[in-house]
């Protein structure tokens, strides 16, 4: 069982989230067990405080040390990786999902403001993930992303069998061919007629011929290099 710590100032954006679908499922079904934290309970004054202004000036305000330190070492164990969600970390993708659904125990370190005192990245941090080059609001958002896809390979958790996860985009490094359902023909629109013919090796190759056009049109960059 893969176990989550999520440390972050609004635990709340993140209790629903786990309690819809796939992944209360998940947790229901004990291929994970989630545990969210709240910033607050580890600041050292009666305030709670957790931010302050950044040394040397400059606009907003900094996460401190003390409080995220205090959290990381209340829940850190020997096999923990811990994950610092900034938009200055390397860009998450499906492979780096797959290597994170191998791990026993991940700590997700969640954002907010400005940003984390330096010194949080430089001792605590295992690696720094960010989703793509835009800004939100804090680190939960983009914390709850890397949780759903990985948690989504976790064995047992989805209920297509063990190819499930494999079968949607990013299948083999494309993205995925187009799906049709019932009606085969609605507002004059047809579904393609190999996938009605029942030859399984014909549909095979028409799905991925699919992925390849639909890769080279909208991501040309996933493709091999010649």
């Amino acid at each position: 069982m893969l176990e989550i710590e999520v440390i972050t100032l609004f635990p709340g954006l993140l209790s629903g989230f786990l309690a819809e679908s796939m992944l209360k499922r998940a947790q229901a079904a004990g291929a994970v067990r989630v545990r969210l934290h709240a910033l607050r309970a580890y600041a050292t004054d009666r305030h709670g405080t957790t931010d302050d202004r950044p040394y040397g000036g400059g606009p907003g305000m900094i996460l401190k040390p003390e409080p995220v330190f205090a959290a990381v070492e209340a829940v850190r164990r020997p096999e923990s990786r811990v994950l610092l969600m900034t938009p200055q970390g390397t860009r998450f993708n499906q492979a780096m999902a797959r290597r994170l659904a191998e791990e026993r125990h991940l700590i997700f370190l969640c954002g907010h403001y400005e940003g984390v005192d330096e010194r949080i990245r430089l001792a605590l941090a295992d690696e720094e993930i960010s989703i793509g080059d835009y800004v939100l609001t804090n680190g939960a958002l983009p914390a709850a992303v890397v949780m759903d896809a990985v948690i989504r390979l976790l064995p047992g958790v989805l209920g297509a069998g063990p190819e499930g996860a494999e079968e949607e985009s990013f299948r083999k490094g494309l993205l995925e061919y187009p799906q049709y359902t019932r009606p085969p023909e609605f507002r004059g629109m047809r579904v393609p007629e190999v996938l009605l013919s029942g030859d399984h090796a014909a549909i095979a190759r028409w799905r991925q011929m699919q992925s390849l056009k639909r890769t080279a049109e909208r991501r040309p960059d996933l493709l091999p290099t010649p």
